[in-house]
């Protein structure tokens, strides 16, 4: 069974139990609403002398926290943060699946609605350099200075590491766009609350002083007839 169908079948078993599966890829971004008292686990199965980047923010919730771990292969606790709203955390990797879980069950009340992206380097460079050793043996000496081949693989290399780092900073800014924007129209509903519980605590108080004023100037004593 290959490592696809092997991740889909897990991704199947687990499913009830709050557990996704991810195939391996250098970038990956995820949007998710995480209930309350609930807690959901990912894994990322990575190779020997990798790089894993975790980058998640709590976009909507009360507190806007969150629970994070990060779990190696063999079970060791990486990373472990209570109560946070963001984090970025990086590690080298071994072979294995690594497992990151974000946890809500501290909250009985508010879901949380979280953003998390996976940067992953390092990833399958060994086949692409040997690639790269089969594009070159079918040109000659003289063709290789005249193209200049490693200047032109520096270029696109370069290029395509600026792009991706676009990519993830554009993805960024629109998980904090989107967290902002939901921070606003929660004080924009607040604030609309305490305007009109003002407004009538002001009508309820200008009756009363109404009523009281117009009560000091009445006459209550009785005419004789």
């Amino acid at each position: 069974m290959g490592t696809a169908p092997r991740l889909l079948l897990l991704h199947a078993l687990l499913l009830p139990l709050g557990v996704f599966g991810f195939m391996p890829s250098l970038d990956s971004d995820f949007t998710f609403t995480l209930p309350a008292g609930r807690k959901e686990c990912f894994f990322q199965p990575m190779q020997q002398g990798a790089s894993l980047e975790v980058e998640y923010q709590v976009l909507d919730g009360a507190g806007l926290d969150i629970d994070f771990y990060l779990e190696s292969p063999k079970g060791e606790i990486l990373v472990f943060h209570q109560r946070k709203s963001d984090g970025v955390h990086t590690v080298e990797t071994e072979d294995g699946d690594y497992m990151f879980c974000f946890d809500n069950t501290f909250s009985t009340i508010s879901e949380k609605v979280i953003f998390f992206e996976l940067i992953l380097d390092n990833m399958g460079e060994e086949g692409q350099g040997q690639g790269q050793e089969d594009w070159r043996k079918y040109i000659t000496g003289s063709d290789m200075l005249d193209m200049k081949l490693e200047d032109i693989l520096e270029s696109i290399n370069s290029v395509k590491a600026r792009l991706s780092k676009s990519l993830q900073i554009q993805t960024m800014l629109r998980a904090f766009e989107a967290r902002d924007r939901n921070i606003q129209e929660s004080n924009f509903n607040r604030v609309n609350f305490w305007s009109l519980f003002n407004l009538g605590v002001m009508v309820v108080v200008s009756a009363v002083q109404v009523y009281m004023l117009k009560s000091l100037f009445e006459d209550k004593r009785k005419s004789r007839t």
